[in-house]
């Protein structure tokens, strides 16, 4: 059974296990003291088998088992770990009947804790006895023997690991991490909704590079006897507006008054997006050139594979006449909240970027966003931002770091970059938030993905993210709201074929699924 299947009553005995460190040691009282204290430690990062054999192991040796585990902060086991948050970890081992108290260590090593709390016994798996003792095992039993404490290992010879137990098969547990996370917070899903719902009246100007993702629909033919090229029979092409006017279009679907400053070519690719962007209710202030198509990137699909794409683009800097026009847009256009959508087309470069960043409105929401599929760009350039949004990809390419696990990365990039908040994209796995931490909230908390199935396009869920997370931010300072509603709109935006704006009814619905889920209605 999962903890948050349990009724709330259940729940609050569990939860009156878990102490802060100074807590548990009113508790248990000064050494040596009458009733004898066993502690365990370690990630608990899905409690398996041999996690509760060791537990029940532990407890009869003594009369009170404490369960320490390893804070989120501290993991570096592997990429993307911990799979499940602390305050879940926490709740899991307090809902173990065997298990006393469970406190959550912020330090890397139990040392401290073990001279803070002094427990009789400090019970170790029997992996860490076999094959001589590691120096950080020998620190421990000295720590231990300084007061008169003793070390036990468990026996046996079976050893389970959670990270062989992720790696081959993780749990789908988004609903339980969004219910512990929400939880943590006090935020309901009563603020997301109300939130969600709030959309309507606030100005956002969108500045970037506007993108037209053609679709050619094909039947495939055969291929060439004589050279590997495949033969197609062409049946449709479907356009549609993208880059940063799929984020003016899903702001404006969401109800905000919108406006996008772009480049477009003088072709008719060029009047097919200002049509595309009047229908849908987007104040277009397109800077049009004929040195310069509008850039176009088709895909070509046969029996539902992706065959081939083919690009009409100039990528050269815009010019100096151009960067002024893009100055005098972003200091006279009224707004709450101006976006940087950058996908390395033109608009934004080092030497662009300064100069439109200079012009930025000092009291509204400031956003860039960096989805560079196919080109460089360095996301470090937008400094001083409330929010940035970039991939694990252009992190790493930020910091020039292949090795990092996520979580090192993503705190890195946001100390650099000098931003209030920093939403990590990490594609399937969700998203990863940092923020300033302080007494009440942590440093970085992480999201998963909201999608169902195999998703039918994953191309366009940055969009969605940074529309629905930027709406949010104006109506509610809070990242873990804005997080959340981000991710339900790319998960949305994943679940459909091509650019279509998520509105605020499909979304609410999808967060009403999501609801249930985590509530077990």
């Amino acid at each position: 059974m999962l903890v948050e299947q349990l009724t709330e009553a259940e729940q609050a005995t569990y939860k009156r296990k878990i102490k802060t460190r100074e807590g548990l040691r009113q508790v248990l009282g000064p050494f040596p003291r009458k009733k004898t204290v066993i502690m365990c430690h370690g990630t608990f990062d899905l409690v398996h088998p041999g996690h509760v054999r060791h537990l029940i192991y532990a407890k009869s040796k003594a009369d009170i088992l404490v369960a320490s585990l390893t804070s989120d902060i501290h993991i570096a086991k592997a990429n993307y770990r911990p799979y499940v948050p602390q305050a879940l970890r926490a709740m899991h081992l307090a809902a173990l009947e065997i298990v006393d108290y469970v406190i959550i260590d912020d330090q890397p090593t139990p040392i401290e804790n073990l001279l803070f709390l002094k427990p009789d016994f400090f019970a170790k798996g029997y992996e860490y006895h076999k094959g001589g003792l590691h120096p950080k095992t020998r620190e421990e039993i000295s720590v231990l023997e300084s007061y008169g404490g003793e070390i036990i290992f468990t026996p046996g010879d079976i050893i389970y690991s959670s990270s062989h137990i992720i790696e081959q098969g993780p749990p789908n547990l988004f609903a339980d991490k969004l219910h512990a996370l929400l939880e943590a917070e006090n935020i309901s899903f009563g603020d997301l909704t109300k939130v969600l719902t709030s959309f309507k009246g606030t100005k956002v100007h969108v500045v970037g590079d506007l993108i037209v993702d053609s679709y050619t629909y094909c039947t495939l033919v055969g291929g060439n006897t004589k050279t590997p090229t495949f033969s197609l029979k062409f049946e449709d092409q479907i356009d549609y507006v993208g880059g940063a006017g799929v984020v003016a279009k899903h702001m404006r679907a969401a109800g905000a008054e919108v406006t996008l400053t772009t480049v477009l070519g003088e072709d008719a690719l060029g009047e097919f997006v200002l049509k595309d962007l009047e229908e849908a209710g987007v104040k277009c202030n397109a800077i049009r050139t004929e040195t310069r198509p509008t850039t176009q990137k088709n895909l070509f699909t046969a029996q539902g594979y992706r065959m081939l794409k083919v690009d009409k683009l100039d990528n050269r800097p815009i010019s100096e006449k151009t960067i002024a026009s893009f100055q005098e847009a972003i200091e006279g256009i009224s707004t709450d909240a101006i976006v940087f959508s950058d996908f390395r087309h033109g608009i934004f470069s080092a030497a662009t970027i300064p100069a439109l960043s200079k012009a930025l409105p000092k009291n509204a929401l400031k956003v860039a966003d960096s989805q560079v599929a196919s080109r460089w760009g360095n996301i470090l350039e937008f400094q001083n931002f409330d929010l940035i949004t970039p991939n694990e990809r252009e992190a790493r390419f930020a910091l020039a770091d292949q090795d990092s696990t996520v979580r090192p990365l993503a705190l890195e990039l946001y100390r650099r970059a000098n931003c209030k908040y920093l939403i990590l994209k990490m594609g399937e796995r969700g998203i990863i938030t940092y923020r300033a931490p302080s007494h009440e909230v942590r440093s970085f908390f992480v999201v998963d993905s909201f999608v169902v199935g195999a998703p039918a396009d994953p191309v366009g869920a940055g969009d969605a993210l940074v529309s629905y997370a930027t709406l949010s931010l104006i109506r509610k300072d809070c990242p873990v709201v804005a997080s959340v509603l981000g991710s339900v709109a790319a998960a949305l935006a994943c679940e459909r074929d091509g650019n279509n704006p998520v509105e605020p009814s499909i979304a609410l619905a999808k967060l009403e699924r999501i609801r249930r889920g985590a509530q077990f209605e």
